[in-house]
């Protein structure tokens, strides 16, 4: 089971900091909200090992039969290890780009908040709020739970829905 979780959660994790850095390195930095929902679609997609990796165990360790307990256990295992893969690879990049996301980041956020009209008191408070924000993100016992909680969320709901799905032994069944 282990080795299941070791391999599937790898694959998914580093497929999704593989297509999302990409897309951060192609795009220049910009997209905002499009490339928050492209980067979902694409967890959604790579998690989506997660049932592959249930269902494997099930019909090839287990004889077809998985309870729910274990399925979403190795569900879980999964997720949590494509979430060590994400945060490893996100750092890994931040790193090789000396931590420039953040303030890119936030200035595109503050440069948005211009265009938009906003001035005055409540543009100096986005701003303090984004400053903020840039000192938070230098603290990796801050970058790296927020980072984690990017990706396990998503990984956490396709295990559930994959273990509902899965402890029925004529669900998709082996061939």
């Amino acid at each position: 089971m282990l080795k299941i979780a070791l391999i599937y959660g790898t694959i998914a994790g580093v497929i999704v900091i593989s297509v999302m850095t990409a897309g951060i390195a192609m795009s220049g930095g910009e997209g905002g909200a499009s490339s928050q929902a492209f980067g979902y679609l694409i967890m959604l997609i790579a998690l989506s090992l997660i049932f592959i990796g249930i269902k494997r165990h099930r019909d090839q360790n287990l004889g077809g039969v998985i309870k729910f307990g274990p399925a979403f256990g190795l569900g879980l295992a999964i997720a949590a290890v494509a979430g060590v893969f994400y945060v490893a690879g996100w750092e890994a990049y931040l790193a090789s780009t000396d931590y420039a996301f953040i303030n890119d980041y936030t200035d595109g956020l503050i440069e948005k908040k211009k265009a938009e009209g906003v001035t005055g008191e409540e543009l100096q408070k986005i701003v303090e709020n984004m400053e903020a924000m840039v000192k938070n993100y230098a603290n990796p016992l801050y970058r790296l739970p927020i980072t984690f909680s990017e990706i396990f969320p998503v990984g956490l709901i396709i295990a559930l829905i994959s273990a509902l799905i899965l402890r029925n032994s004529k669900a998709f069944p082996a061939r």
